[in-house]
């Protein structure tokens, strides 16, 4: 009775991580879908960009150069080095499978974004489909995968936190330089973490036949057995 007791709090621990990540998908999805419902007939601003947009405007338009600084974490020049040299870290640690979905995940991401999400949704800004936000979309799916592929809680809080505080900074500059609406920006947010979770759900479970962990705590990997080779 004692033992059957004990291992009730594991087993509900167990299927919290579970549903984990399909929960985090199913919510970006929804926000995904959700956004454009509130774009006008002509695809222009929602009420909440013509909010947001107002108070950016009034207070950083003194200072364009601050707009130029903001915007650059999701630029190609920041971006693709770091999703290069993630790969390249994990390739010489020999996690094939982390380093081959550093890659992969986030390209996928972009290719469904640019080839289907951004045509099926057709907002126009300027001369260009606007949502969602490629800029985003890549920046957001490379983070993305390197938290999901970092081997501590503590490397993922990290990396979360970070993107908590770099997002909302480059929402900022693509709104003042006029790139972005600010719910282009949210959409690509959550369709790039959506599409990139969703992505490595398979992703993980071909590297665990192959023997390799991907996404594993500390603590996780202290208390369970290696997978037979």
């Amino acid at each position: 009775m004692t033992r059957s007791i004990a291992l009730a709090p594991n087993r509900l621990d167990s299927l919290a991580r579970q549903a984990a990540l399909p929960a985090l998908i199913l919510a970006a999805v929804i926000v995904t879908i959700v956004v454009p419902q509130f774009f006008p007939a002509d695809g222009g601003p929602t009420g909440l960009d013509n909010s947001l947009d107002g108070h950016i405007h009034s207070s950083f338009d003194g200072h364009q150069w601050l707009y130029r600084l903001l915007v650059a974490p999701s630029n190609n020049y920041i971006v693709i080095p770091l999703q290069l040299g993630a790969a390249v870290w994990f390739g010489y640690r020999r996690r094939w499978w982390a380093a081959g979905f550093m890659i992969v995940g986030p390209e996928l991401a972009i290719l469904v974004n640019s080839f289907a999400l951004k045509p099926f949704w057709d907002r126009h800004l300027h001369h260009y489909l606007a949502y969602p936000s490629g800029h985003t979309v890549q920046l957001v799916a490379v983070v993305t995968a390197l938290a999901l592929i970092s081997e501590s809680t503590r490397a993922r809080v990290t990396i979360v936190v970070i993107m908590a505080v770099v997002l909302p900074a480059v929402l900022v500059g693509m709104v003042g330089m006029g790139y972005h609406h600010p719910t282009d920006v949210i959409g690509g947010t959550a369709a790039a973490i959506a599409m990139v979770t969703a992505a490595y759900l398979p992703w993980r479970w071909f590297a665990a036949r192959q023997g390799e962990r991907l996404g594993d705590t500390d603590e996780d990997l202290s208390r369970t057995p290696p997978l037979p080779r």
